[in-house]
This record gives structure tokens, C-alpha cells and sequence, in this order.
């Protein structure tokens, strides 16, 4: 249970913006937990090259966008993509930043992780609350050579609005009729069964304390805290754990070129090698900004990520972006976010 990592990380935000604001302009974030460890590593070193700082607030997707609409921040940050109609109405333009996906997590003893095999339906069922302990027959039937306790499992959901669960309920949307029909795919939704817990944090804290739990959490939060992950059956039949690599394969064929607004969803997507429940993490800002010396130091922290970040995300298994994808974003930035002026903010 060390989430060192993470209270560390929030520190070096939130110290970053204190060195940095005397001397320029503020860059003020706000949004979803799903890519925060990754923007908390770039900001603390952004700020050891530049001086500058970053103050990112980890509040879940649904929080980030209220905020960029609220023109409180300079930027959002959501894991569930806007739609182009709603970018237009908001004057927002969006664009991602990485790629990563989300893992189901489990509190199992004698579980080792990557032990135990779920599909999409049994998955959704589980979350529906209709599978209600681990020896049910169709987790047993995934799991022939598995010794499987007769426990009650105990469902952790996320309580605020998150992409995360964007993500996840999107997935579960695509593999399960039921679940489509009865909760569907949003940042928050009204969840059949389970206890909520406040960010990918939290939801990880309560399935680490909770014998019989099973949630979902962003990969690097799996990862650093070790955390038992469930392998997934994808569209192509196979067993797939959740890494770097079968991300990547997820995001591979995404055609970003023809996505009005970088509009795209990853989950359950073909290939041998896909992992199901992947999805790209967004920022957003306004194409016309109340500061234009803020934006335009937000933007130059993305340029720099994009240039000088992809090592740190693949330490912390987000998967950087296609370099023709950072050039079709940077493209959309130069024709799309404008000064007082009427010129491009970053040239």
C-alpha cells in the first residue's frame, strides 16, 4: 500500500507553480487522475529546465471540463473525449496528449497477478452485481486451473467523475447489451452494485484493504502499488495483459487524421495483441483564450512534452504518441488557438 509516489508527485506540482509564477505566467490545470502521474514527472522536470511551473489539480475528468468551461484553468484535462459538436459550442479545442488503458484489479488471496481471466460479459455481469462470488461457474469456467475462494466479491467504483470510468463503462457499454441498456458509458453513472471510492487513488486504496474486491484503475496506478491485475480476453479471442505494448497495439490503427477534434475511443478494439480497455487521455483549452500569455505557456509545456517526455511516460506506462499524430496536433493548434491579435499563440 505505498502511495509515496503519488504524494511526492502532487508536492512537486504544486511546488513548481510556486518557484515558477513570479517570473511567468501561470500554467493552471485541472482534470483527470487517469494521466496525472505522467504530468506531475513532466512539470518537475519542465520546471528544473525552464523555471517555470505547473499547478495540475487531480479531480477526475468530469471536474477538469466544468473548469476549462468555467474558465478557471488555463487547460483540462479528461479522459473522456468531447464530441466535436461540444467542443464547437464551448470553443474549445481538444487534443490527447498519451495513451494507456485501464486494468482490472483484484484482492484475491494466493491470486498472483495475471493468475486469474476474465472476458467482457462476465466482466459486465460482475459490475451489473449479478456474478456475486468468486466460485461462480462462469468465472470458473475462464478459470479451470484456478483455485478459486468462495468469497463474496465486493465491487469498487469510482465516486466523482472520471474518464477512467468513461473508459471502462464505454468497454463494458460495447460487450454487454445489458449494461448498455441498464448504466451505459458516461464519467459518472448510476452503478448497479459496489462502494465508490474518490479517484483512481482511492478505488486502488480500497481493493489493496478489501479481501474479495475487484475495481478499476489507470495501469500506472497498478503498476507502482503492484497490485493484482486481471488478464482480459479481447475482441479477437485472445488473453491479453494490460501493458505498454498492448496498448499500443489498441491505439495502433486509430485514425487521427480523419477524427474531427482528435475525436477517438480505444476500447475493444481488433488485434491479437489489443488490450480491450484502452483509451487516450485529452487536454483541452479555449480557442480563444482570457490569457494569452498562459496559454501560450501551456502550450509550449505540451510542445516540450511531446519533444522531450516520451521516456518518463514509458517509465510510467503511458504510451507516447505517433510523432505524425504530435504533428497533426501542433498543425490544429497553430489554425485553431489564437491571441487578442489574431495570430497563433506558439509559433
Amino acid at each position: 500500500m505505498n502511495f509515496s509516489f503519488l504524494r511526492t508527485a502532487l508536492a512537486t506540482v504544486a511546488i513548481g507553480l510556486a518557484g515558477g509564477a513570479a517570473d511567468a505566467a501561470d500554467i493552471s490545470g485541472a482534470g483527470a487522475t487517469f494521466p496525472y502521474p505522467i504530468y506531475a514527472k513532466w512539470a518537475d522536470t519542465y520546471k528544473k529546465e525552464t523555471g517555470l511551473g505547473l499547478n495540475y489539480q487531480s479531480i477526475g475528468s468530469g471536474g477538469g471540463i466544468k473548469q476549462i468551461k468555467a474558465k478557471t484553468v488555463t487547460f483540462g484535462a479528461s479522459d473522456m473525449p468531447l464530441k466535436p459538436e461540444e467542443l464547437q459550442e464551448a470553443g474549445l479545442v481538444q487534443f490527447p496528449t498519451v495513451t494507456g488503458g485501464d486494468v482490472p484489479v483484484v484482492s484475491l488471496d494466493g491470486i498472483k497477478p495475471g493468475e486469474l481471466l476474465l472476458d467482457g460479459p462476465t466482466l459486465a455481469r460482475i459490475f451489473l452485481g449479478e456474478i456475486k462470488t468468486w466460485d461462480d461457474p462462469a468465472i470458473q469456467k475462464l478459470n479451470p486451473k484456478v483455485k478459486l475462494p468462495s468469497m463474496a466479491i465486493v465491487v469498487v467504483h469510482r465516486s466523482d467523475g472520471s474518464g477512467t470510468t468513461f473508459i471502462w463503462t464505454d468497454y463494458l457499454s460495447k460487450v454487454s447489451a445489458d449494461w448498455k441498456s441498464k448504466v451505459g458509458a458516461s464519467t459518472a453513472v448510476e452503478w448497479p452494485a459496489g462502494i465508490g471510492a474518490k479517484g483512481n487513488e482511492g478505488v486502488a486504496n480500497n481493493v489493496i484493504q478489501t479481501r474479495g474486491a475487484i475495481g478499476y484503475v489507470e495501469y500506472a496506478y497498478a503498476k507502482q502499488n503492484k497490485m493484482t491485475f486481471v488478464n482480459m480476453i479481447n475482441k479477437d479471442g485472445k488473453s491479453v495483459a494490460p501493458e505498454a505494448e498492448s496498448f499500443k497495439a489498441a491505439a495502433a490503427n486509430a485514425d487521427w487524421a480523419n477524427a474531427p477534434g482528435f475525436y477517438q475511443i480505444l476500447t475493444d478494439q481488433p488485434g491479437a495483441q489489443s488490450s480491450p480497455i484502452a483509451g487516450a487521455t485529452f487536454i483541452l483549452m479555449h480557442k480563444a483564450p482570457q490569457d494569452d500569455a498562459a496559454a501560450a505557456a501551456a502550450l509550449k509545456f505540451f510542445s516540450w512534452a511531446y519533444e522531450k517526455g516520451d521516456k518518463a511516460a514509458e517509465e510510467l506506462d503511458y504510451v507516447p504518441l505517433p510523432d505524425s499524430v504530435v504533428a497533426l496536433i501542433k498543425k490544429e493548434w497553430a489554425t485553431e488557438i489564437k491571441g487578442a491579435d489574431g495570430k497563433p499563440l506558439l509559433n
